[in-house]
């Protein structure tokens, strides 16, 4: 068995583990990011902890009312330019964190006395020793350079800033994932239909919404490192301001769409897909979704909708990982990549 298919299975014991060791220091981050004069939270990240990022604006977002946004890190590094951050609450998303241009965004924070976060796999990293409050991941080495289990980490991590803030039913229903994650493993791996006319293609397109915007672009990430193929993220409503009309006869979709509030605009794009002659593949429990889809990747079904991107990725992760050995490619060891990148 691949490093990549080990660590993917790994997910529900390394989400477990992140749940018991860090819900204390989850608080402390809910009870800083809350603090009277912080305003809005700035996120610096890259790869899939931007991916996961996306993720945070919503909960985080939703948790304390206040705009999440991305910070742009070349105004640190590059320009030597940086914005003045009054109001701002700077969390720093990375797995390893060792990326310089993420950990410049939360030096410079420091610098202008704001209060800073690191969510991260390595406690002694650069991005840990400029945080006010470091978030584990607790996931555990990751050999693999695509990333699973430390991005399904990042995911749980904000789930428990957000549940800190939400209370009791929220931290309830996130004590539950280690195990549907664990179900949504199995059914992934046990019903993944046959992707063999898929082999040949040279791109594809991943659309979804809301809490589940992040997740389109890590399944396109994700299919975009181990094989090579050229796969872009939109949501419904960007789709549809343009992109759409790149989409040809045979040309893949993958829809994300679990039950909830953001399930129906994902699925109104299907009829202009479907006019436009694309293979619509859908990721999710809703019955008549699935049966309008030309490739099947059913979800667990009733994962509250703010937890389902814990979930709705692995069918992703799985996809991609066929799709690479499909193409005669090494799963850990992606052509060019490396584990641990550092950026300016």
């Amino acid at each position: 068995m691949s490093w990549l298919e080990d660590e993917l299975h790994e997910q529900p014991a390394a989400l477990a583990r992140l749940i018991e060791r860090q819900r204390e220091n989850a608080r402390r981050v809910a009870e800083l990011l809350a603090a009277e004069d912080v305003r809005y939270v700035l996120i610096a990240s890259r790869g899939s902890s931007s991916n996961a990022a996306r993720y945070a604006q919503y909960l985080l977002g939703r948790a304390h009312r206040v705009p999440v946004m991305f910070a742009t890190p070349s105004l640190y590094t590059i320009y030597e330019q940086p914005p003045r951050l009054d109001g701002a609450a700077v969390v720093g998303i990375s797995q390893s964190g060792a990326s310089p241009d993420v950990a410049s965004v939360l030096a410079e924070a420091r610098r202008q006395g704001r209060p800073t976060v690191a969510l991260t796999n390595e406690p002694d990293s650069p991005l840990a020793r400029e945080a006010d409050a470091v978030l584990l991941l607790e996931a555990g080495p990751e050999r693999a350079v695509a990333a699973t289990k430390t991005y399904s980490n990042s995911l749980g991590a904000i789930a428990m800033i957000f549940a800190a803030v939400d209370g009791p039913e929220a931290e309830s229903e996130l004590e539950r994932m280690p195990d549907v994650l664990a179900e949504q493993i199995a059914l992934s791996l046990d019903s993944a239909p046959p992707l063999d006319e898929y082999a040949g293609l040279v791109g594809a397109t991943v659309v979804g919404r809301g809490v589940n915007y992040g997740t389109a672009f890590e399944i396109a990430l994700k299919i975009r490192e181990l094989s090579g193929l050229v796969v872009e993220a939109y949501s419904p409503a960007d789709l549809m301001h343009g992109p759409i009309a790149a989409i040809q006869p045979g040309w893949p979709v993958v829809l994300v769409a679990p039950s909830g509030p953001a399930r129906p605009s994902v699925e109104d794009v299907v009829l202009p897909l479907q006019g436009r002659g694309a293979r619509l593949l859908a990721v999710s429990d809703v019955g008549a979704v699935l049966r309008r889809a030309h490739t099947r990747l059913p979800l667990v079904p009733h994962v509250p909708e703010w937890l389902s991107p814990l979930t709705a990725v692995v069918p992703g992760q799985v996809t991609a990982m066929r799709l690479a050995r499909l193409r005669g490619l090494d799963v850990d060891r992606p052509a060019g990549l490396n584990k641990v990148t550092l950026t300016r």
